[in-house]
């Protein structure tokens, strides 16, 4: 739909479905022109919806993750993970409300072990709303992990490598479009 719609000759933009939102403006600021509405009794059932289900997309990941290890008969608590790519967008050095340290939170509650690669973060600290205090791992060893999870699509990845050299790989922003694998869960 969206390369069909990209082909009216002026005013498209693309957006296509991730992980979650993630930046400084838009997971935020919608809801203060969302609060300030409603104290002139204005509703803004569009911004909530579309808040509610952003807010959401971390949990879907994690469902596709479980989902894709137990098709390989893998219990999501004893797996290791690989999270590729922690900024919020593709090829830049921010990680304000990025979706990748909810995924990270969240599968290590359930007892995943879970490492991260991102070329522009050799570590993760404390924010505001997570303490993950880890060291980005290297590349070199794809084939340890049960599952990677391409959370942030940068440019640098080489990802037909990825795919060859992983065990199952789940892909939240269509990066391995074009690569045909049965080792490859798009989410």
């Amino acid at each position: 739909m969206i390369e069909a719609a990209s082909t009216e000759p002026f005013g498209f933009q693309a957006f296509y479905p991730g992980p979650g939102l993630g930046g400084h403006c838009i997971p935020i600021d919608p809801f203060y022109l969302s609060w300030k509405a409603r104290q002139y009794d204005f509703q803004t059932r569009f911004i909530e919806l579309a808040g509610e289900i952003n807010t959401e997309m971390p949990y879907h990941v994690m469902g596709a993750i479980a989902a894709a290890l137990n098709r390989e008969k893998k219990a999501l608590s004893t797996s290791r993970v690989m999270v590729l790519g922690v900024a919020y967008k593709k090829d830049v050095d921010d990680l304000r409300e990025s979706p990748a340290l909810k995924i990270i939170e969240l599968l290590q509650k359930e007892g995943a072990q879970v490492a991260y690669h991102d070329p522009y973060f050799p570590s993760i600290g404390a924010g505001r709303h997570y303490r993950l205090n880890m060291r980005r791992s290297e590349l070199d060893k794809l084939a340890e992990y049960d599952c990677v999870v391409i959370v942030t699509d940068h440019s640098d990845y080489d990802y037909e490598r990825i795919v060859r050299e992983s065990r199952l790989v789940v892909d939240t922003r269509n990066a391995t479009r074009g690569i045909a694998s049965p080792k490859i869960v798009r989410a």
